[in-house]
């Protein structure tokens, strides 16, 4: 049997934020299942612990990190402890995202504006601060973010969910160009309309039968984090790549 072919990640290490539930919970259990150690990161211990027992239930090997991004300096703080025990880091993945609220702009209560901003946008902008050493110490970086549709729509009563997500994208980018020469990819995933608790309550009266599923996206996180993919600086939409 060869290794290489049936764990294409095998031996490479994955932050993926956002883990234990929706599309960070599947792209963890993709990104396992592919070979890469696991290191999950989310607010809920025991969505985590369950995410942990189904990853080594696939012959996987996770680590689990109970944290908070709206603290900020623990980023760093993670940033070290990383360095310490693995040197590196070959996959970063910030899935982890609030909606804030479908309202109207002067409507949108101050703190859960900031609050949204942190989330969403700072402490991604952190993690690539932190982290940034180590995945160039990586011989094959890769940088996956979520982003949406609704950064580019300018939708009526999405516009903090989706300035965030701008804010990321342009984040995201910039970096893009910065890394040209180095041997990181970066790339932002915008996987449309999914059936997860965040849909249900942006959009309560859809029938999430009706949506695919966090694990019909997975493989396009798993594709991204190939240390063959080529792609790089882009905004990949999930509908779209399935038709290729």
């Amino acid at each position: 049997m060869n290794t290489k072919q049936t764990k294409p990640l095998a031996g490479r290490i994955a932050l993926v934020t956002g883990a234990s539930r929706g599309i960070g919970r599947a792209a963890a259990l993709a990104l396992a299942e592919a070979g890469a150690h696991i290191l999950a990161l989310a607010r809920t211990q025991g969505g985590l612990e369950e995410l942990d027992d189904e990853i080594q239930a696939i012959g996987g090997s996770c680590s689990l990190i109970t944290a908070d991004l709206e603290d900020l300096d623990g980023i760093d703080r993670l940033g070290g402890v990383v360095a310490e025990r693995w040197g590196k880091l070959d996959i970063l993945v910030g899935n982890a995202a609030l909606l804030g609220s479908i309202s109207p702009v002067p409507h949108i209560e101050p703190d859960l504006f900031e609050k949204t901003m942190k989330i969403n946008v700072t402490a991604n902008w952190r993690l690539l601060r932190s982290f940034d050493p180590l995945l160039r110490a990586s011989d094959a970086g890769r940088v996956i973010f979520v982003t949406s549709g609704a950064a580019r729509s300018n939708s009526a009563f999405w516009s903090l969910y989706a300035a965030s997500k701008s804010a990321l994208d342009t984040i995201a980018l910039s970096y893009a160009t910065e890394i040209a020469y180095t041997d990181i990819k970066i790339n932002l995933i915008s996987p449309g309309p999914v059936a997860t608790a965040m849909r249900a309550k942006a959009m309560p009266g859809e029938d999430p039968k009706t949506l695919p599923s966090p694990a019909d996206i997975a493989p396009l996180f798993v594709e991204l984090a190939l240390p063959t993919c080529e792609q790089h600086g882009e905004i990949i939409n999930w509908v779209d790549w399935t038709k290729n």
